[in-house]
């Protein structure tokens, strides 16, 4: 059966962000993930883990100043201390949450650089962010983001998402495979969650193209949670979609799948 965990920073909204963790429990979630624990401090948001008794799955690295544009700095190497410095945080908070997987954002392209360039800065900073990471005994994770939610993003497609992977060469640092973000620009993404299985260690689904539930748009899920259920895989598969109306309201398809 598959190991669904809640994307709280998208679902179940209707409440304070740490209350999220006892709602995603009683609604027979498995776990949660969340993009920002950033704004609570280490207690808070490790008390709300213990309390629900499910695991935190997944965090990811500060995105620098979201409302500016930011949509990480790994990509940058004018921002290298400030992206250590996020990887550093990130790495704290994680400990105290149970060690899961942190996702080290890429950050957009910066202007009058070139893609090769922003890919070399990459390389360098998540080589580096890998041994401090494994000196914790935590995993990180790389996203390919499709280009027409977020532009100009470094990591756009599955091919160069593996590539700089086997670049980077570090053994706790996998891909995170999106079937929305896959299908929306790429299109196959089933196809191509089968070449990258072995490269994998987190999943995430929503409908195709609207973002809303799985059982929602153009994308049939019913062979993907078979195929990702048949697999080797044995990680969680984050719900990270946005409701049509309310959290409660869209969970009918949890049953069939649990």
């Amino acid at each position: 059966m598959l190991k669904l965990c809640a994307n709280i920073s998208m679902l179940f909204n209707e409440l304070p962000f740490l209350q999220r963790y006892q709602a995603a429990a009683d609604s027979g979630f498995k776990g949660v993930e969340c993009l920002f624990p950033y704004a609570f401090n280490i207690d808070e948001v490790s008390s709300a883990v213990g309390r629900s008794n499910i695991p935190q799955v997944l965090i990811n690295t500060s995105a620098g100043n979201w409302d500016r544009g930011d949509r990480g700095m790994a990509c940058d190497a004018s921002r290298q201390e400030e992206f250590r410095q996020s990887v550093k945080q990130a790495l704290v908070y994680a400990t105290a949450m149970g060690k899961p997987l942190v996702h080290v954002m890429a950050g957009l392209v910066p202007d009058g650089v070139s893609l090769e360039e922003a890919e070399e800065a990459y390389i360098n900073n998540l080589r580096w962010a890998a041994v401090q990471a494994l000196e914790c005994g935590i995993g990180l994770t790389m996203e390919a983001i499709n280009p027409i939610d977020m532009p100009n993003y470094l990591l756009s497609n599955q091919a160069q998402a593996l590539r700089l992977l086997k670049t980077i060469g570090a053994s706790n640092l996998g891909i995170q495979f999106d079937f929305y973000h896959c299908q929306k620009h790429e299109g196959n993404a089933l196809a191509k969650f089968k070449q990258l299985l072995p490269h994998i260690v987190h999943i995430q689904i929503a409908g195709v193209p609207q973002r809303h539930e799985p059982n929602t748009g153009s994308l049939d899920y019913g062979p993907i949670f078979a195929t990702i259920d048949a697999s080797v895989y044995q990680g969680y598969v984050g719900c990270e979609y946005r409701p049509k109306t309310n959290t409660l309201e869209g969970l009918n398809w949890l049953p069939t799948v649990q």
